[in-house]
């Protein structure tokens, strides 16, 4: 039995030789508690059985550690999180910009847009853009934004309501949830 250590992200794990404490409470193979011994006779008993000795819980008086086969051990934790990995759903935000004198065509076409993003489980995020004077009339930025959430009343719901920000009135829609 060779000296291997785990790189894990929150902590490493002493395995056979490393182990330095006098007395260790071992567990066994199947789960079952051998006992308080000494590190080295539990050493011994892990040789034996051709696996490793791994310190598990060394803040514990005594130290907790187990016989397993540690490459196993290593093999099955990645798996492990390869899998959590796996099915995370990363919840993008989608950005919509529009100006506030937008005409009705294109603004048909950016809830047609929203709605897609909306369905597929992105967030969203509406901006109306403020030209030169027309940043005297926010109201109708409000107008917009009110019938932009009308429109897509079925695919969202308002997140946070509409809030200067600068130049740009902004809104953010969240997706409804699809249970």
């Amino acid at each position: 039995m060779g000296v291997l250590t785990i790189s894990s992200k929150e902590k490493e794990l002493e395995i056979n030789e490393e182990i330095r404490d006098k007395e260790v409470r071992v567990i066994g193979v199947d789960g079952e508690q051998i006992g308080i011994i000494s590190a080295k006779e539990a050493l011994k008993i892990a040789e034996e059985k051709d696996l490793d000795l791994v310190k598990i819980s060394p803040n514990a008086t005594p130290p907790v550690c187990r016989i397993m086969d540690y490459g196993k051990y290593c093999f099955e934790q990645a798996k492990r999180e390869k899998e959590a990995r796996k099915n995370q759903k990363v919840v993008e935000v989608k950005e919509i910009r529009m100006f506030s004198t937008i005409d009705t065509h294109d603004f048909e076409t950016k809830v047609n847009q929203a709605i897609k993003f909306l369905e597929s489980g992105d967030k969203l995020k509406v901006s109306i853009r403020f030209k030169k004077r027309a940043i005297a009339h926010p109201h109708l930025g409000e107008e917009l934004l009110e019938r932009f959430k009308q429109a897509c009343s079925e695919a969202g719901t308002v997140e946070k309501p509409p809030k200067m920000e600068g130049r740009a009135l902004v809104m953010f829609v969240s997706p409804k949830s699809s249970k």
